[in-house]
């Protein structure tokens, strides 16, 4: 199926490790979305404003800008106040939940998210 035959929702990979970000995209890719990359907070940000995805997952474990700043940030921005936000992370879900909620995510993940667990999300945009 083509890009063309579907309407594709939007999704946006916020991640600095490239090899993670890039696995990400290809596995996205095969439910049929339009999927863009950013590797680190501020360039996030940037094709938020650019992009408008419906989704987006960020990683929390970033240099630089974390995950939990970004989302403060993005959920500032007009374009980021109704996206659905998914914390991605390599720690345990217990760990992260209540400071993730207070940054503005809707769901958290854990490293390397499962087929089913991507599934699920998207499924929440319909």
């Amino acid at each position: 199926m083509t890009a063309s035959e579907t309407t594709a929702h939007r999704i946006l990979v916020i991640d600095d490790d490239h090899d993670v970000a890039d696995s990400l995209v290809m596995l996205l890719e095969t439910f049929g979305v339009d999927v863009r990359v950013a590797y680190g907070g501020e360039a996030g940000l940037n094709a938020l404003s650019q992009f408008k995805p419906e989704l987006v997952f960020l990683d929390l474990g970033m240099p630089k800008m974390d995950g939990y700043e970004t989302a403060r940030r993005l959920r500032d921005m007009p374009e980021g106040r109704t996206v659905k936000l998914v914390a991605l992370t390599g720690w345990g879900q217990d760990q992260i939940s209540d400071r993730a909620r207070d940054a503005g995510f809707d769901f958290q993940l854990t490293k390397p998210a499962a087929f089913e667990d991507l599934q699920r999300m998207l499924d929440s945009l319909s």
